[in-house]
């Protein structure tokens, strides 16, 4: 598969009251063409700024930048074949939504009736049909965000970036967002690239995840490969909960020096009595979660060392678990994912 994006050791550096600031450090990264790849980061970690850079709002210190194989480190942003859609969506509020849309073609100098036209139609592919004489203020926050995603594509971006567009919605809405925007995506057939700090919210959407951490890239794969085969520490933590375990304590259950198990992979008995082989830990319940389909159950185990989580499904469950209750911990050798030490 082509690459859409290419980024070779791309560095960004701000200098601010004295202080040197490496916001991207060092960065490799291919994005492929039509894919919807997912920069995924805490604040401040780097990957706002790693795309306003490919976007051209930001310019990197050091490296290239490669759009389509045409280097535009250099280029400003209408100089490059993107566009942005942003979390506060920008739209003009004394426009119609018709005219919001048709801008760039109005500022290219396209006639009305042509740029009305192409506004109206992507107006119906992202749902909106009946919309057009509307301005913002009478529309909905996902509407609007739909909006803002039709002027973004009217001017038929090569690649287009979503800077945490669905941040500022509801749960619910934002869900309901998150499933039209990647069906978007596979019918418009165009590479995405979405930042966002919502780690369930870059696995249930993206082709691909980059997780940055301190301006780095600490790992690029799958959803399914980040979540089941994280390479650090940090990936581990931060994409779904998950027991992470160094030195004593991971030597104690395997020969690795940091291990990684899924509490999801963890199975709870409750009670002194260990029913169902020889259990890999016991303990003491310190503290439970209830999240509708499983609690979850903080152990402090026996032996001593760092706390367990175990999800225990609440269906088929005779027992609720309480704080100070006996537990038995159980777990299969593929369920421990070995990390890498030196990089946690």
């Amino acid at each position: 598969m082509t690459s859409a994006v290419s980024l070779r050791d791309v560095s960004c550096v701000f200098r601010s009251a004295g202080k040197t600031v490496h916001a991207v450090a060092g960065v490799d990264l291919e994005v492929r063409s039509g894919e919807f790849f997912t920069l995924l980061g805490p604040s401040g970690s780097g990957k706002t700024t790693c795309l306003r850079m490919i976007g051209g709002f930001t310019l990197p210190t050091s490296g290239h930048i490669d759009i389509h194989g045409q280097d535009v480190s250099q280029h400003p942003p209408y100089a490059r074949p993107v566009n942005t859609v942003f979390q506060d969506y920008a739209l003009f509020p004394h426009m119609s939504i018709l005219d919001n849309v048709a801008y760039s073609l109005m500022v290219r100098g396209v006639d009305r009736a042509t740029r009305e036209k192409k506004a109206q139609q992507l107006l119906e592919t992202v749902q909106l049909p009946d919309v057009g004489q509307r301005k913002p203020p009478q529309l909905s926050g996902g509407q609007r965000q739909r909006v803002a995603l039709a002027r973004a594509l009217i001017s038929e971006p090569q690649v287009l970036l979503l800077d945490e567009p669905l941040g500022a919605l509801d749960l619910k809405l934002r869900e309901q967002m998150q499933s039209e925007l990647k069906s978007l995506q596979r019918k418009l057939g165009i590479t995405f690239i979405f930042v966002t700090h919502d780690q369930h919210e870059a696995l249930s959407m993206s082709d691909r995840i980059g997780v940055f951490n301190r301006g780095r890239l600490e790992q690029v794969a799958t959803p399914a490969e980040l979540y089941n085969r994280p390479a650090t520490r940090f990936v581990a933590e931060f994409v779904g909960a998950a027991n992470v375990l160094q030195g004593g304590d991971a030597r104690q259950y395997a020969a690795a020096e940091a291990l990684m198990i899924r509490p999801e992979l963890i199975a709870l008995e409750l009670g002194a009595a260990a029913t169902r082989g020889t259990p890999r830990a016991r303990g003491t319940v310190r503290e439970v979660q209830f999240f509708g389909s499983f609690w979850r159950v903080r152990v402090q185990p026996d032996q001593g060392g760092a706390m367990l989580l175990a999800d225990l499904p609440v269906q088929g469950s005779t027992v609720t678990p309480e704080v100070g209750a006996s537990a038995q911990l159980y777990w299969s050798d593929a369920a421990m994912h070995v990390i890498e030490a030196a990089r946690t």
